[in-house]
């Protein structure tokens, strides 16, 4: 009996290890997204234009509707469906004297935690599209 705790202890510090590394939560229960509301970033914006089904799952189509891919980083669970930021969070985006709001609808694998990757559209109203890339926004996750 004493060995089956001694390896149970070490087998769940091992799994601990791993979903610390891996940033998985061992507890019971959906995982719940520790979305800082409000809390504004300085970060960089791209834009895109896909269409089709955006990471929480709604027909979204970048180069006509006004949206946002946020960074892997922020999203807290393996069906992205049904993560927290899913559920009626937008983020505020602020530019060069102008301000938008856009809703979270996909998700941006390629960016960085304040890297954000707007749709045409959202994008154009803040700066030219022939820009590409902005660096120096500040953005923030809003209700």
């Amino acid at each position: 009996m004493r060995e089956f705790r001694r390896v149970r202890r070490v087998r769940f510090a091992a799994c601990a290890l791993v979903a610390a590394a891996t940033g998985i939560t061992l507890a019971a229960g959906p995982a719940s997204a520790d979305i800082p509301i409000g809390q504004k970033m300085t970060g960089k914006m791209t834009y895109y234009t896909d269409k089709g089904y955006g990471a929480c799952g709604t027909p979204i189509d970048a180069s006509s509707q006004d949206l946002v891919a946020i960074p892997a980083a922020w999203w807290t669970t393996p069906n992205p469906n049904n993560d927290p930021l899913c559920r009626g969070v937008s983020v505020e985006v602020s530019y060069n004297g102008r301000t938008i709001r856009v809703p979270v609808r996909d998700k941006c694998p390629s960016c960085d935690r304040t890297h954000i990757d707007l749709s045409q559209t959202a994008f154009a109203k803040l700066a030219p599209l022939d820009r590409g890339v902005v660096n120096g926004i500040t953005w923030k996750f809003v209700r």
